[in-house]
């Protein structure tokens, strides 16, 4: 067992946990944790590829009031740990990591839980106009909060090593078990998509999504555009909101001033 690797990943998660809720709540991220992670673990490539893949998944889930989705945090520790320290594929490991992420959903509303007893004394100390006690109250919640998940990262770190040869065993074992994990953390990223989609997909969009779609297809398949398809079809659809925030700007202009200025 690497100790060092160990403390790295308990700080990080640390940070982790707290950035998702009081700080930049961007750095949590999968495609920005996992590649960190990565760093820590000794395999920056498949840092990448979880990131990538979990971001996906988790793209369409955010927190409604105290409704909170499967927790991004816990599953981006496993699902990296599965996939460098106990040497399951990515899809495998992601598959497993969700059932991690869902008892991270639990831990964080027992810590949301506990801190609203706090709240007395953030008004208490509101009413006396002393900052130093809503700002305790804040750091003390934080703390909680990561703390619990730095545990929880370094009793997934001692468990995925300890499991790395066991899971080989049940894997050559148990193929058609790992196959069916494996196609589940497949299936996974399109329904991450799906859920983003069906908040954000209106009629008048479906338009520019076949032609997303169209261009995928198209510049994947030819080898000289392969390798920056991503990048291409953000190019597209770039210039597609640019056209259409400009007309915008322009009519709403127009109507404003009570007509045209281009002899129309």
């Amino acid at each position: 067992m690497d100790y060092i690797q160990l403390i790295l990943l308990a700080l990080v998660t640390f940070f982790f946990a707290i950035d998702q809720f009081s700080l930049s709540e961007l750095l949590y991220r999968p495609i920005i944790a996992c590649p960190i992670i990565g760093l820590i673990l000794g395999d920056y490539k498949t840092g990448l590829v979880v990131g990538g893949t979990y971001e996906l998944m988790m793209i369409g889930n955010m927190p409604v009031g105290g409704a909170q989705p499967p927790n991004a945090v816990l599953g981006s520790v496993v699902a990296m740990i599965f996939a460098v320290k106990s040497g399951l594929n990515v899809d495998q490991a992601l598959g497993a990591s969700f059932v991690f992420a869902l008892f991270g959903q639990y831990a964080v509303t027992l810590v949301f839980s506990i801190s609203s007893g706090l709240l007395a004394k953030a008004d208490k100390a509101a009413e006396e106009a002393k900052p130093s006690g809503i700002r305790d109250v804040n750091y003390i919640a934080m703390f909680l909060l990561g703390s619990l998940f730095a545990v929880f990262a370094i009793i997934a770190y001692v468990a995925g090593d300890a499991a790395a040869q066991p899971l080989q065993d049940f894997s050559n074992n148990y193929k058609w078990v790992m196959e069916g994990l494996g196609t589940a953390g497949r299936m996974m990223r399109y329904v991450g998509f799906a859920v983003l989609l069906k908040i954000m997909l209106a009629d008048d969009m479906w338009g520019i999504y076949f032609t997303g779609f169209a261009a995928a297809a198209i510049l994947g398949n030819i080898s000289q555009t392969s390798g920056a398809t991503l990048l291409l079809v953000a190019f597209i659809g770039l210039a597609i909101a640019m056209y259409d925030y400009n007309i915008n700007v322009k009519f709403k202009s127009n109507v404003s001033r009570g007509g045209s200025n281009d002899g129309i």
